[in-house]
């Protein structure tokens, strides 16, 4: 891996070469990343089959879902002895909670029962995966 090269912030994003990014195991990429390219207003800049990549449309990180194999399983939350367990979330802040949570769910996000705090909501993504929401 190298570091950015020296004029690099005047290079347009795509152009650039010191990229870095979060890639997330799905069944089906589409339906994961256009969940949340609809959550959070980021433009999909990159959709076939096998992998779709967020545009989060500042700096130079993306979130890119690639399809995962048959033997797929969501992980668990809470964890569960011998379940399939979150290796990572992702956490986004939001203005308005409930409504987040709304926008979410009317999406295909489901929210969860176990919740450990007042200010976040864990929810499953369309794929299964734990994700937060915060204020």
């Amino acid at each position: 891996m190298r570091g950015r090269d020296a004029g690099e912030e005047s290079t347009e994003r795509w152009e650039r070469t010191d990229w870095w990014g979060v890639q997330v195991e799905a069944p089906d990429p589409r339906a994961v990343g256009r969940f949340y390219s609809e959550l959070l207003g980021w433009r999909i800049h990159h959709e076939d089959d096998d992998e779709v990549v967020l545009d989060a449309g500042q700096g130079v990180a993306y979130l890119g879902f690639q399809r995962a194999g048959a033997a797929y399983e969501p992980p668990v939350w809470p964890a569960e002895p011998g379940r399939p367990r979150q290796m990572l979330h992702l956490d986004f802040e939001v203005g308005d909670l409930d409504a987040a949570v709304q926008h979410a769910v009317e999406l295909g996000g489901r929210l969860v029962e176990h919740q450990p705090q007042d200010d976040v909501r864990v929810l499953l993504d369309p794929a299964g995966h734990p994700f937060c929401l915060y204020t």
